[in-house]
C-alpha cells in the first residue's frame, strides 16, 4: 500500500447493480473507485492499494461486513469505513460502530448523501493528515497530529479516523463539555441524519482503550444532561 493517496473509495458490495450505482455517483465526484464483490476480495484490495475510505455492506458471501470490518481495522486503523445495510433495526447499526465503522446507512440510500458523507470523512481524514499543530501532552496522553499518532504512556494507541477525531476535538478543550450534538457537528461535519448513538458508541470504544475501568471513566466524563468531556484534570 505505497501508492500516493487520491481519494480512493473500496466499494465492498455484493449487489452488482448496487456497487454499479454508487460507483458511477462517486467518479462523477472525482473519486477513485475500486470494487470488490466478497469480504475476501475487498481485504486483498485494501492490501494492494492505497484506499481511503471503504463502502462496506454487511451481507455478503463469505465472510460478513462485520468480520470484514473487524480484519481491515486490525491491519489498517486509520481507514476510514461506511457500513451499508438492508438492516434497519437499531442493533444492527451499533454492531457496526461497535467493530469499528466510523458510519453507517440503510439500505435504501440517497446517492447524494453517501456522496457527502464519503467526502465528509475523506475531508475529517485529511484535515488530520496535513494537520502541523504538533505534539500535545495531558497527563499519560499525548496527541502528535504531525505523526497523527496517540500515546498513553508512552505506548501508542490505534485510533480510528472518528475516534482520533473525537480525541482531538476533547484534549484541546480539556474540561469542556459537549453535548452529543455538538460533537455530531464538530467530528462529522454534515447534518447527521440518525440519531446520537453513534456519539454513544464511540465513546464507549474510547473508553474500552483508553481507561483503566472503563465502567468507571476516569478520563471520558459523562457531564449527565449534557454529554461528555474530557476530565483526566478535573477529577
Amino acid at each position: 500500500m505505497n501508492k500516493e493517496r487520491k481519494n480512493n473509495i473500496l466499494i465492498i458490495e455484493d449487489e452488482d447493480s448496487i456497487r454499479k450505482f454508487i460507483r458511477i455517483n462517486l467518479e462523477r465526484n472525482n473519486f477513485t473507485v475500486f470494487e470488490a464483490s466478497s469480504g475476501e476480495e475487498g481485504i486483498e484490495i485494501v492490501r494492494k492499494e492505497n484506499v481511503n475510505v471503504v463502502i462496506l455492506d454487511i451481507m455478503l458471501p463469505g465472510i460478513d461486513g462485520y468480520e470484514v470490518c473487524k480484519i481491515l481495522r486490525k491491519e489498517c486503523a486509520q481507514i476510514g469505513i461506511i457500513m451499508l445495510t438492508a438492516k434497519s433495526q437499531d442493533i444492527d447499526k451499533i454492531t457496526g460502530l461497535e467493530y469499528g465503522t466510523d458510519d453507517y446507512m440503510a439500505k435504501p440510500f440517497n446517492p447524494i448523501e453517501l456522496v457527502l458523507r464519503v467526502k465528509s470523512l475523506v475531508r475529517r481524514m485529511e484535515f488530520h493528515l496535513h494537520d502541523k499543530s504538533g505534539v500535545e501532552s495531558d497527563g499519560p496522553f499525548k496527541i502528535d497530529s504531525y505523526a497523527r499518532k496517540f500515546y498513553k504512556d508512552g505506548r501508542e494507541i490505534e485510533l480510528t479516523p472518528t475516534e482520533y477525531s473525537i480525541i482531538k476535538l476533547f484534549m484541546e478543550n480539556s474540561g469542556k463539555a459537549f453535548s452529543r450534538d455538538e460533537i455530531l457537528n464538530i467530528v462529522w461535519g454534515y447534518d447527521f441524519v440518525g440519531d446520537t448513538k453513534i456519539v454513544d458508541v464511540n465513546i464507549r470504544r474510547l473508553r474500552a482503550k483508553l481507561e483503566d475501568n472503563p465502567s468507571d471513566p476516569q478520563i471520558i466524563d459523562t457531564v449527565w444532561g449534557v454529554g461528555y468531556r474530557w476530565a483526566i484534570n478535573k477529577k
